[in-house]
């Protein structure tokens, strides 16, 4: 962990946290590990801040004055694909499923240990600078136009640029998004369970919650094409080849 102050290339964290006490200790931690940290008490600060300001990352309470953290997150979609991780004093599926459908990356339940919330963000930012890939096995399997280019009728995925396409027309995916859609393009035609997905995208366990595969895949399906991606009961999902 450093303890040096954070350096002006450091990821850029905006954290909005109604809660003077937990506001000041998390950026404080977060700044610890080297983050540059900007706080906000309420949604509607936090809104300004997040269009005057460029950030890597987005940390939103659930529960906050004015306008709240789902709806802050909603906002933020309108215009941007930053990694959104949302925090909630509740572990009930309302906060959790609104939150992800709200187009969140990812959720902690308060009190959160600093060191998982930094792992959370770790992983968030690992995801958002997923490197370029090569075609290998995906390619492999699959009839491609050229290196590099994934085909799955009218879904193409360009691995060199992380472009993705649907009929011709661009489709703009979050880091997750990008990262579970590269997870299937992988292996085309294979079903992969949750519990895969969640150890290779999210970075979590075999007891993480699987509802955050499940809002992610439905979010991808509205994106690429809801025939695209098949539910196999019991199972998992599998990409159309």
């Amino acid at each position: 962990m450093s303890s040096s102050p954070p350096s002006e290339t450091a990821e850029r964290i905006l954290l909005v946290e109604d809660d003077d006490l937990m506001r000041r200790a998390f950026g404080s931690a977060l700044e610890r590990y080297g983050y540059r940290v900007r706080t906000a008490s309420d949604g509607l600060e936090g809104l300004e801040r997040f269009r005057e300001e460029d950030f890597e990352l987005l940390i939103l309470d659930v529960m906050l004055p004015g306008l709240d953290g789902i709806g802050l997150c909603r906002r933020v979609r309108e215009t941007s694909l930053v990694p959104v991780l949302m925090m909630s004093a509740r572990g009930d599926g309302l906060d959790v499923v609104a939150g992800l459908e709200a187009g969140a990356d990812d959720y902690v339940v308060k009190p959160v240990d600093t060191y998982v919330l930094v792992a959370r963000i770790r992983s968030l930012l690992r995801r958002a600078t997923y490197p370029r890939l090569a075609a290998t096995s995906g390619a492999d399997r699959t009839a491609s136009p050229g290196p590099g280019v994934l085909e799955f009728g009218e879904l193409r995925i360009d691995m060199g640029g992380m472009v993705v396409t649907v009929g011709g027309a661009p489709v703009a995916l979050t880091p997750t998004e990008l990262k579970v859609l590269l997870e299937f393009a992988a292996e085309p035609g294979i079903v992969l369970d949750r519990h895969t997905l969640l150890r290779n995208v999210w970075d979590y366990g075999w007891d993480a919650d699987t509802r955050v595969v499940d809002l992610c895949v439905q979010r991808l399906r509205k994106k690429i094409g809801r025939d695209r991606i098949e539910t196999v009961r019991g199972f998992g999902y599998k990409l159309r080849r």
